[in-house]
């Protein structure tokens, strides 16, 4: 199961590469006079292998760009997510005392208030771009790579080699981007792979509300919620971007599962 995850996962990444390349037509290109065409096995013709939607657009083309899109937004608001989490975390060991105590009541302050009304008043505030979601959604879940960091830098600032560096006059900043990230970044990888797949299904939710990506943009939530008047009549709509969507969350949970048992410490030794 695990290396058909990664199969699948490397044919997505495949796909969000080089969409340009696979998709027959633009995810923008209009024929109404083809409007709502099944799939080629559904007893559609070959020259749109998953059927058109309602604007006559090809489906495969839009699943192809929807894709990559969900793949961009997902990656650049885990790489955001990390980085500010990861940073506030250090900071907090670092520190202690009154500033680890605020950082961490803004964690569970963060934790606790619904994301999604978060997000609401943000986008009614400064309206909707590309820019804004992605660092919207790169905000859901940084309190969990600090709450994480926190703890390992915390248990790595207690090891003999940190208090030897210490020692030696290193500067702090050095001591923790060359010696103690470095001893850390598996698990926050491992973490990584654990928050994409709810990164995904966070961008699917709000563009399929229509608080995320915007037409003529499409990305697999917005292919999604473009179907969902249509699941009687014309199926193929949104239903492959939600499959692709499922297998796409399951690959990265299972993939995310195996990185844990090899790259988790404490999962070795208890293994052991």
């Amino acid at each position: 199961m695990v290396q058909l995850s990664f199969i699948w996962l490397a044919l997505v990444v495949f796909v969000a590469i080089f969409a340009d390349l696979l998709a027959p037509y633009s995810y923008t290109e209009q024929s109404l006079l083809s409007r709502l065409k099944p799939p080629v096995f559904a007893g559609g013709d070959a020259t749109h292998l998953l059927g058109t939607d309602n604007l006559g657009r090809d489906v495969l083309s839009r699943l192809l760009y929807g894709t990559r899109m969900s793949v961009i937004i997902a990656l650049a608001g885990s790489l955001i997510g990390a980085t500010v989490g990861t940073v506030i975390g250090i900071v907090a060991a670092h520190f202690r005392g009154w500033v680890e105590e605020a950082i961490m009541t803004l964690v569970d302050l963060q934790a606790a208030m619904p994301f999604l009304i978060i997000v609401l008043a943000i986008l009614a505030f400064f309206g909707n771009s590309i820019e804004l979601f992605i660092l919207i959604v790169g905000l859901h879940g940084w309190e969990t790579y600090a709450r994480v960091t926190r703890g390992l830098v915390l248990q790595a600032n207690s090891q003999s080699y940190a208090f030897a560096i210490r020692t030696l006059g290193i500067p702090p900043v050095q001591i923790y981007l060359r010696h103690i990230l470095p001893n850390i970044l598996s698990i926050l990888i491992v973490q990584v792979t654990l928050n994409f797949p709810d990164l995904i299904l966070l961008e699917t939710s709000l563009s399929f509300l229509g608080l995320g990506i915007q037409p003529p943009q499409t990305s697999l939530g917005l292919a999604l919620g473009d179907g969902r008047t249509y699941l009687a009549s014309a199926w193929w709509v949104g239903v492959p971007a939600g499959v692709v969507i499922f297998l796409t969350t399951l690959s990265i949970s299972l993939a995310g599962d195996w990185l844990r048992d090899r790259l988790d410490p404490t999962l070795n030794n208890a293994h052991n």
